[in-house]
């Protein structure tokens, strides 16, 4: 995985918003101020870890670079795009396996679901622009390496990127509590997409009333819930029995 650098606290303040990889911020220690403590709330809201060092490790890093003592290291992780990977799918007669994120923040739920969607074939993951997991070193370590393998489409309009999927065939199967269908039920064996929301909020509701299938997973002890990560495993692999 390349590694590139981005110097001085605005142009990192800009990476962020634009939804670049962020793997980490590295400033140097004792460094305050009011544009670097904007920095450190918004390192704090996208769950970007910040290393403190010294001057002379940030120089050596920054070769020169105006830095104003700080300095981003990006992992890169490219992007593919929706429209693109499903041409690439249809050239290839492949029926999509697809798989979309809706609102998981948690960096080690991210990770795991996108290891068991490697291991499950699925072809892509689908996340939002705001309001997801960072894609970064952490969750390239707690996915076993499987962003490595797996693309990752990001969409700053998640309705959209569902509306697409339909009127590319492929069906939509959200992964809700409340859903009316045994997971079992579904014929997973057609162009499929599958969306896992977050544990406390489930599916946005206009992402919901977009499904063709509200899945739920039978519960026989007294919890009535799975964690996602597991819940998303279980759905996948269902999916995946499926398809042989």
């Amino acid at each position: 995985m390349e590694t590139n650098y981005i110097f001085g606290i605005r142009a990192i303040e800009e990476a962020i918003e634009a939804g670049k990889v962020i793997d980490k911020v590295i400033a140097r220690r004792g460094l305050n101020g009011e544009l670097f403590g904007q920095l450190q709330r918004t390192c704090k809201a996208k769950q970007i870890r910040i290393q403190y060092t010294t001057s002379d490790v940030i120089e050596r890093i920054a070769e020169g670079q105006n830095h104003q003592g700080v300095v981003a290291q990006m992992s890169r992780i490219d992007f593919v795009d929706l429209g693109g990977l499903l041409g690439r799918l249809r050239a290839a007669d492949k029926m999509p396996f697809l798989l979309l994120l809706d609102g998981i923040t948690d960096v080690r739920n991210f990770g795991a679901i996108v290891r068991s969607a490697e291991c499950a074939g699925v072809d892509a993951i689908i996340v939002p622009q705001k309001g997801s997991a960072p894609i970064n070193g952490e969750s390239v370590k707690t996915s076993a390496g499987a962003l490595h393998h797996l693309p990752v489409c990001q969409t700053n309009n998640p309705y959209f990127a569902v509306k697409m999927l339909r009127e590319n065939g492929i069906q939509i199967v959200g992964a809700t509590e409340k859903g009316a269908v045994d997971f079992h039920q579904i014929d997973f064996n057609r162009p499929t997409a599958i969306i896992m929301g977050a544990e406390d909020k489930g599916i946005s509701p206009q992402l919901l009333k977009l499904c063709d299938f509200r899945a739920t997973i039978p519960m026989k002890g007294h919890i009535a819930s799975l964690n996602v990560s597991v819940a998303a495993g279980v759905m996948l692999f269902e999916a995946a029995y499926q398809r042989g």
